[in-house]
């Protein structure tokens, strides 16, 4: 349950962000509505193995440049796995789209991780109090 919890939070924050900037969205889902939430489904499930398998490890290598620059190369982090969740997803049917590195994916990162936050924030830690 906490997995689908998961996807479902990657889905409404890659939403979100593709919402918010014209550089980020999906391809190759159509234009019907059902087609577009799994579209978002599926690239969020694939947005959250990479953040659970290869972001931890980036993450521990480039610890001394996230030091130096006081946390803010973590952004910079968040927008390679943006951009290596488009590369992996180009494999597939249903695309994930960031055009540029710079303003794209930095920016989606940025939104990625404060609606992720207010989210879990607002609906996962009242679920797990009321359990």
């Amino acid at each position: 349950m906490r997995i689908l919890l998961a996807i479902v939070l990657n889905a409404c924050a890659l939403g979100a962000a593709a919402l918010l900037l014209p550089g980020i969205g999906v391809e190759g889902a159509g234009d019907e509505i059902g087609m577009v939430l799994l579209a978002y489904l599926f690239v969020g499930a694939v947005f959250g193995i990479i953040n659970a398998v290869i972001k931890p490890i980036l993450s521990f290598l480039a610890l001394p440049i996230t030091c130096l620059t006081l946390g803010l190369f973590a952004v910079v982090i968040n927008a390679a796995m943006l951009m290596l969740t488009g590369w992996i997803t180009s494999f597939f049917p249903v695309q994930f789209v960031v055009d540029s590195f710079f303003w794209d994916a930095i920016l989606g990162a940025i939104i990625v991780s404060l609606v992720s936050a207010l989210l879990g924030r607002f609906l996962v830690e009242p679920a797990a109090r009321a359990a």
